[in-house]
């Protein structure tokens, strides 16, 4: 429980419209459904920033990639983590989620009351974004992707072996060795885990762009290539390829055959995840927090209130009420089409340069 003394009832201040979270004090939007006035943005991946807005509010490390998504025409505002704005009364401020890069949690003060959006968001070690920071408050959002207890994620330390492991024993069967990874936020996660001595990296399109946008906010990554411009006598058995899921089977793929694919992602926690996208190979790698990181985090808020949403709402709920938690699921509009939002895939890649 917050430390400070409650103030008197009031209404929320974040209610679902049709639009998505809407605090009507400070008449502003937490990653609206669609467009609108005014848009604070937690972070660029396509379920929490929709194209169309007046105005964005974003934090000053994720307004390359914002505006990379949103067009050098949209009006963004981009603050320091801890710094704070105030609408109409509302006073707001940014603090980091530990997603991908820029991600944030949105914190909410109002006459004492404070609420927290957490976006997105891990607490595991990540070289390529600011580490989850825990904001105190009595109300917190919470997203709960991976809300099941079977979802723990192995030491990123870890998959780094064995993903470097991996690529060294294809160049031993002749075969290139393919990442599918989502193209902002997880590939340049793993490519900051990869091992450079190894061979060449080369990029899809749609990650190579994100890649500069990476090196320019100062995250230190190995050298790559563009995959399109290589030429004709590349030996691709020595090569790691990285690319977005939306690669997987398309022609584009057919020019570095032989080849090994894998994926990286929390979904690969299950293995039918994997036999059924047909991969080689899954690596156990997510941007979202696993069932004990959901617990460390939603505690260290001290929070009176949890809201859940994203994902396995319903089991998260039902645990927090048996700890003596108040909590409720509450419905958004567009689940599904993040980052790790289903085990099926992502419209984020679409439209990307090969």
């Amino acid at each position: 429980m917050m430390e400070a003394e409650r103030p008197l009832p009031m209404p929320p201040l974040l209610r679902v419209n049709a639009n998505g979270l809407y605090c009507e004090t400070g008449d502003f939007y937490v990653d609206p459904w669609c467009s609108v006035a005014t848009a604070v943005i937690t972070h660029a991946h396509s379920d929490h920033a929709r194209w169309g807005s007046d105005r964005y509010l974003t934090s000053e490390p994720g307004v390359a990639v914002l505006r990379a998504r949103m067009g050098e025409s949209a009006r963004i505002e981009a603050i320091s983590y801890g710094e704070a704005v105030v609408h109409n009364g509302v006073r707001v401020s940014l603090h980091p989620a530990g997603h991908i890069l820029g991600s944030s949690q949105i914190r909410l003060e109002y006459r004492g009351e404070v609420w927290v959006v957490s976006g997105d968001y891990k607490l595991d070690p990540d070289p390529t974004c600011t580490p989850f920071e825990a904001v105190r408050c009595h109300t917190f959002i919470t997203e709960s992707t991976f809300g099941l207890p079977i979802y723990r994620w192995p030491a990123e330390n870890v998959v780094a072996a064995a993903i470097n492991d991996w690529w060294r024993s294809n160049q031993q069967l002749g075969l290139a060795s393919v990442i599918f990874a989502y193209s902002l936020g997880k590939a340049q996660r793993v490519l900051a885990a990869l091992d450079a001595a190894i061979g060449p990296i080369y990029c899809h399109g749609a990650v190579e762009r994100l890649n500069g946008l990476y090196r320019a906010a100062g995250v230190r990554l190995p050298a790559t290539h563009y995959a399109h411009d290589a030429g004709k006598d590349v030996d691709w058995s020595r090569a790691c390829i990285l690319a977005p899921p939306s690669a997987a089977g398309s022609i584009w793929l057919r020019r570095f055959s032989p080849v090994s694919t894998s994926f990286a992602s929390g979904w690969m926690r299950i293995r039918g995840t994997r036999r059924r996208r047909a991969l080689d190979r899954g690596f156990v790698l997510s941007d979202h927090a696993d069932w004990p990181g959901l617990l460390a985090a939603i505690s260290a808020t001290g929070a009176e209130c949890v809201m859940v949403t994203h994902g396995y709402r319903a089991p998260l709920v039902r645990w927090l009420e048996e700890h003596g938690k108040q909590a409720r699921a509450i419905e958004t509009r567009f689940e599904g089409e993040q980052d790790e939002g289903t085990a099926e895939g992502s419209n984020d890649d679409a439209g990307e340069p090969a």
